[in-house]
Order: C-alpha cells, then structure tokens, then sequence
C-alpha cells in the first residue's frame, strides 16, 4: 500500500469518530468564523445532520475586512444555512480595557446572540476548538462551555494536524488557510480596544497581505507597528520592506519594525 493511501485510511478513520461526535450533539448552531476548525466542523456536522445544522457568524469590528463575505461564500459553496450576527463586545467596558480575560467577554457576548439562535431552531451551540487548542490562553473556550457549548472536535480527539488533513480530504478549500483571529488579539494587554484602532490594524494588514504575505500579524505598539511573518517569508519581507513601511505608514503607523523571531501566534497571551 503507498503511504497516501495508508494517510487516507488513517483520515477516514478519524472522520467516522467526528461524524459520530456530531450525531451524538443532535441539531447544532455552529459559530462559524471561516478558518479550518469551524469550516471542517461546518461540513462534518452538514454531513451528519444534513437538514439540522445552521451557521452563524459574529458581525464585529473585530473581524478582518471581508471575512464576513468569506463565510457567507463558504456557506453557499457547501448549501449550508448561514446567517450573520451583530455582536455588542465594543460597548462592552471590560472588553474595551483589554485585560487578560478579554476574550471571555468578547465569547460571551457571541453567546448571547447563538444561545437565542439555538433556542429558536431547538439545537446546540457548537465551537472549533481542537485539541491543541486547550492548552492555550483562550478564556473564551471557558465563556462558551459554561454557557453550555460543545466542542466535537475535542470530543473526535482531533489535533490542528487532523483538522487540516481531513478538511484536504474533503476538498474543503481553507484545509491550508492561515489563522486568522480577531484584531484585538494584536494589541498589548492593557492597551485599550477601539473601534479606529481596530480599523487601523486591519488596513495595516490587507496592505501587507496585498504585497503576496498570506499570514500576517501586525502587533499594535502606539505609533509602531511590529511586523510578524513566518519565518520563511523573512527574507521575502525584508527585499520588500520599503513596500510594507508603505503599507502600514498608509495605515497610520509612523514606525514600522519587522520581528526576526516570524510569527508566534497568540504570542501576546500571558505566559502559562
């Protein structure tokens, strides 16, 4: 047997016990941010609950430009309900002051919108979380379970490596996509979140992106912005620095430095 077909066995294998995972749940409102955990749980739960699955996605300030767009095509491109949602974290105070524990406000207020979603359409609220993500700072994850959420993923044993492999299998094309988390997870804890400094990042980036970067953090540092790529895209940055200063000067930063370190994500998390 050639080893790609070993790797598909072993992938399909894995795919029956999230197929499983999903069945067991019953209908599902899925929170649908567009990358590969929530995309692949997407298809999956579609595949095991064909007429009893709905996507929603958060409608935010926080969310890159034409994201929302992304998932609305994925949405269509598989023949999956979806709708948007607006969610209120930015008027949210203890959002706003950007603390280690913002991302629980931020879950929380997703909440609020799927829980009335779930009741309407008798389901359960589902999330993207895989098993590596657990041992991460993600005080969301602690938001959404207590307001009793699920994780399939977690549930299958699946890892970000799983993820990726099924979701190639099944032809679900963000099976390669760069993470892309909000935009408040660029700037420091403790500096405050806003709506223009948001806006800010964002075109700092859809900039940097434009020059051929496919992942791209820019970390939020008042009038600096701090470049991270990965790492074999160092070099690649470092020919085209004159048109990345361009880039984020345009967005309203005054210094730009690139990190030789590439990019760590969730590096601004508090040590564990």
């Amino acid at each position: 047997m050639k080893a790609p077909d070993l790797i598909s066995q072993q992938t399909d294998g894995i795919a029956e016990g999230l197929l499983t995972a999903c069945r067991e749940i019953g209908p599902m409102v899925v929170a649908f941010s567009g990358g590969v955990d929530s995309a692949l749980l997407a298809v999956a739960a579609h595949r095991a609950l064909p007429d009893s699955v709905v996507l929603v996605t958060a409608d935010s300030a926080s969310l890159a430009e034409g994201e929302l767009a992304h998932c609305r095509a994925f949405a269509d491109r598989w023949g999956i309900p979806w709708r948007p949602a607006a969610t209120d974290e930015l008027h949210d105070e203890r959002y706003l002051a950007n603390d280690t524990d913002r991302c629980y406000w931020c879950k929380s207020a997703l909440m609020d919108q799927l829980d009335p979603i779930a009741t309407e359409v008798g389901a359960t609220v589902v999330l993207g979380v895989n098993v590596d993500d657990l041992g991460d700072h993600r005080p969301g994850q602690q938001a959404a379970h207590s307001r009793g959420a699920r994780f399939p993923l977690v549930d299958a044993g699946f890892t970000k490596a799983d993820v990726r492999a099924l979701a190639r299998l099944w032809g679900i094309d963000e099976w390669d996509r760069p993470a892309m988390p909000c935009l408040s997870s660029r700037i420091p804890y403790g500096t405050s979140v806003s709506v223009p400094l948001l806006s800010r990042i964002d075109r700092a980036e859809a900039g940097i992106r434009a020059l051929g970067f496919r992942d791209v953090r820019v970390r939020h540092y008042d009038d600096t912005a701090r470049i991270e790529v990965p790492v074999g895209d160092l070099a690649r940055a470092v020919a085209t620095a004159d048109s990345i200063v361009a880039a984020a000067t345009e967005a309203g930063y005054r210094y730009v430095t690139l990190d030789l370190a590439g990019l760590r994500s969730g590096n601004l998390n508090p040590p564990r």
